[in-house]
């Protein structure tokens, strides 16, 4: 059984270190930020660049930004970095007791919408219980770039060497989202006295919210592996990216209590009681981390939103109407251009930031890889 506790401290051991402008995985410096070549240009007409802002990383999964403009970067072996891209001086914290077994390990990550006063940062990973492996929801409060005062405000949450969700993401109303995958056990989605296969809706304590229908964490049930969440800057509905059973990976738009259907359809099956994709895609993509175009600097980019693939190596771009929940228009930029793309978020230079997952051992390496890339208007 799943167990909320609030503010109980976990014992972690972390360790901080500070490196200045160096790969983290190896000692061989940084190269300073590059372009992709020449600029991109979309079907209608947008023109951008690829700069890569920082390299050398290892398996990273999730990034937020601080108000100060500090890259937070988890890796999946263990880590959590936290970056100046200005002077790609940055500090480790590794998490102590993290299990990274094929897709667990280190995941997600959100800063709290009140960062600036209280510091704190949550983290979803895999570790033990026992002799078992679970996934926790931790909170950290932000020391010098550092993490520390570690409280556990989920545990016990199913995990596997595949399907565990992981992204974390605040929404409009201040509440904490946390996707969960199936933990490879099919039929957990369809129960609700489990946390797997679902998307979660908790407070910054780890309680439930009142508003949430079934009097528990869950937000929305069914899902096989959802990895990305954000909400259309218009309206603020809630659209996630699910991976697909060989194909039939899925983009959804999450409305709370409702049932998503894994396992019994995906895709564009039906059922009573069960609702189906906005879209779906076969032969799969792998779609991750997703967020809507906030900013105005590449006009055409507005309200789309943006999916980071990973067998599909590239980034999707979607034009969707909010009201209706219908992709209007699709677009596959920097198909296979980086290789495995993992995350991709708004940056508060009104830029777009995107993630490589190539050293996850299902990808083919680049020098530099894995790294962070930055999409700017080409002017």
């Amino acid at each position: 059984m799943w167990t909320a506790i609030g503010s109980s401290v976990l014992a972690i051991a972390l360790i901080a270190q500070t490196v200045t402008a160096k790969a983290c995985s190896d000692d061989t410096p940084a190269p300073p930020p590059s372009t992709g070549g020449d600029p991109f240009t979309t079907t209608d007409g947008a023109r951008f660049r690829v700069d890569t802002v920082f390299s050398g990383l290892e398996v990273p999964w999730a990034m937020a930004f601080a108000p100060d403009g500090r890259l937070f970067v988890t890796e999946r072996p263990g880590r959590v970095l936290v970056i100046n891209l200005t002077t790609n001086a940055y500090e480790t914290t590794p998490i102590e007791g993290v299990v990274a077994d094929g897709e667990s390990g280190l995941l997600g990550l959100a800063l709290d919408p009140d960062f600036a006063q209280n510091h704190f940062v949550y983290i979803y990973y895999s570790g033990r219980a026992g002799n078992a492996t679970v996934n926790r929801l931790l909170r950290f409060r932000e020391v010098n770039s550092r993490l520390a005062e570690a409280a556990v405000l989920l545990d016990n949450i199913p995990a596997a060497s595949i399907h565990d969700g992981g992204r974390l993401k605040f929404g409009p109303d201040g509440l904490l989202y946390v996707t969960t995958g199936d933990a490879a056990t099919q039929g957990l989605a369809q129960d609700l006295s489990s946390l797997a296969g679902k998307i979660l809706r908790i407070n910054r304590d780890g309680t439930t919210p009142a508003g949430n229908r079934f009097s528990n964490p869950i937000y929305s049930y069914g899902h096989r592996n959802p990895q990305g969440i954000d909400w259309h800057p218009g309206n603020g509905a809630l659209w996630a990216s699910e991976h697909g059973n060989v194909g039939n990976d899925e983009i959804n738009a999450i409305q709370p209590g409702l049932n998503f259907g894994w396992p019994r359809i995906e895709g564009s099956d039906t059922f009573p009681g069960m609702e189906t994709p906005v879209t779906s895609f076969s032969p799969s993509i792998a779609p991750s981390g997703a967020v809507f175009y906030r900013g105005s600097r590449i006009p055409q980019f507005t309200g789309n939103l943006f999916v980071a693939t990973l067998r599909g190596t590239h980034l999707l771009r979607l034009t969707v109407d909010a009201a209706s929940h219908r992709v209007t228009a699709q677009e596959r930029l920097l198909n296979g251009t980086f290789g495995r793309l993992r995350d991709a978020i708004m940056g508060p230079d009104g830029n777009l930031y995107v993630s490589t997952n190539n050293r996850d051992g299902r990808g083919t390496p680049s020098s530099g890889d894995d790294r962070i890339l930055r999409i700017a208007p080409a002017f």
